[in-house]
């Protein structure tokens, strides 16, 4: 397993502290869960970014619904 430095600012510090103390666990525990909570949302947030830059320069395009439908092979279950 690797270790990562970061810097937080105090208030977040404290927060982590506090909760460290109330429940036995250590603050890298807590910092872990919010990372793991939190990492499919910031990927999915930034793919979308990344989809709509790539969209808006002509470099992709959407489909509607019915082309994807038809490409699958789904259109004919309306």
């Amino acid at each position: 397993m690797a270790t990562l430095s970061i810097r937080i600012p105090d208030d977040i510090l404290e927060r982590l502290e506090s909760i460290s103390k109330k429940t036995g666990r250590t603050k890298a525990f807590y910092v872990k869960e919010a990372v793991l909570t939190h990492i499919d949302e910031i990927e999915d947030v930034y793919i979308a970014e990344q989809r709509l830059t790539d969209i808006n320069a002509g470099r992709s395009r959407t489909r509607t619904l019915e082309e994807v439908e038809r490409a699958l092979g789904l259109d004919d279950y309306r």
